[in-house]
């Protein structure tokens, strides 16, 4: 079983400019020590356990996937020390039943389900939140910006997309968060890392009414040469119409072009819009999402968690050269505990007027108490002109402390 290190050297440099400033004071050594000890000891173990089943039937296919995966995350957050706390997070996935793709055991006559198996330091950073208003964390960490449509951590894979980065959050303004975060380091999915210098900058404005405004700029330099830069605005927000009724919009544009040793000159441009109505107990949702495409070059995500859109048959991860149209409606709601939710969605090109097919994505999910969860999630994927058929259904149960 391979085990994954934190082995990039900027990440290292960045944990010894950390120490040095830890170290900046006039405090006893033997202040220091007690304070240490006492941070530890008040500190909290964290263990976090999700058993899954995935199985899934792809035309083409000779073979029908069948994975049973455990992930298991035991990890240690310290308590606070001069403003500064630590955490460090171990995680492992351990296939219990293995007849699927997981894109790393060549399994390659089923379907992919992308867990393959491995331990790994999934999580370990430092943190300061010593000034008002003012946090800070290097290290292995977990970055979700927004929704996840442009930066997230790809949580539905046992193994999350984690960041080797310095992360500053800055909300000493009303109404304003700042977020930037330096990243020298991706850890993907199925186990790899990937370096990288790029720079995530999102600043959001919650002073209007009803409104939230998001600007961001993610400047994605990639040793593999996977480089562009995206440009975004976006505003969401909701408002009472009734007692019983709220009303629901968010609008968003971006633009992908190149970026550092990029210079291609080909640009792609990303909008979507929704609205909807809460009604209790169901919230219903209308959308129009377009990632485009003009045959050579498409739009892209890849820091994205890609399964929370566009359907969780995980068809489009990558978008085709003629771009994405996707319209989608999604009711949720919860009756005695139980999570319901429901998608519709019909995919289009952008151009070419190709027909992607549509799909169709269930779920029903439970909390039990404070610590255990269960589910079950259906996608059927229907091809049109490209593609083929897909039908995917998973049952978990996890237990976190």
């Amino acid at each position: 079983m391979k085990v994954k290190e934190i082995n990039s050297s900027g990440l290292m440099s960045t944990f010894l400019i950390w120490s040095a400033i830890a170290g900046v004071g006039m405090i006893s050594q033997q202040a220091i020590a007690s304070s240490i000890t006492e941070a530890l000891e008040k500190g909290k173990p964290v263990l976090d356990v999700r058993l899954r089943a995935e199985m899934v039937d792809q035309d083409g296919k000779n073979e029908k996937a069948n994975a049973l995966t455990a992930r298991t995350r035991i990890g240690y957050m310290s308590g606070e020390f001069s403003g500064f706390k630590g955490y460090f997070e171990f995680e492992n996935i351990t296939a219990v039943k293995d007849d699927y793709n997981s894109l790393t055991n060549n399994k390659t006559a089923y379907p992919v389900v992308a867990d393959p198996e491995g331990s790994e330091v999934n999580q370990a950073f430092l943190s300061y939140g010593g000034v008002k208003g003012l946090t800070a964390k290097v290290g292995r960490q977990r970055i979700i910006l927004d929704n996840a449509r442009f930066v997230g951590n790809v949580g539905w894979r046992q193994n999350e997309q984690t960041y080797d980065a310095a992360l500053l959050k800055a909300s000493m303004i009303k109404d304003v968060i700042a977020t930037y975060a330096f990243v020298d380091g991706i850890n993907g999915i199925t186990g790899g890392s990937a370096e990288t210098d790029s720079h995530l900058i999102n600043l959001s404005y919650k002073g209007l009414p009803a409104t939230k405004l998001t600007a961001y700029s993610y400047l994605i330099d990639m040793e593999s040469g996977a480089d562009n830069k995206t440009l975004g605005l976006s505003a969401s927000g909701k408002f009472a119409v009734s007692d019983s009724m709220k009303m629901l919009y968010a609008a968003e544009v971006a633009q992908m072009s190149d970026y550092a040793d990029n210079d291609s000159g080909n640009s792609a441009d990303y909008y979507s819009i929704e609205a909807g109505a809460a009604l209790k107990p169901v919230t219903l949702k209308l959308g129009y999402e377009v990632l485009g495409g003009d045959g050579t070059t498409s739009f892209s995500t890849p820091l994205a968690t890609k399964h929370k859109f566009n359907g969780w048959a995980d068809v489009f991860l990558k978008t085709p050269d003629n771009g994405l149209v996707d319209m989608y409606l999604t009711a949720v709601g919860k009756i005695k505990g139980v999570k319901l939710l429901a998608v519709y969605h019909n995919y289009s090109s952008d151009t070419g007027g190709d027909d992607y097919g549509s799909e169709i994505n269930l779920l029903a999910a439970k909390k039990f108490g404070k610590h255990y969860t269960a589910g079950v999630k259906y996608a059927n994927y229907m091809a049109g002109d490209i593609k083929s058929d897909i039908n995917k259904i998973w049952l978990w149960g996890g237990l976190k402390f």
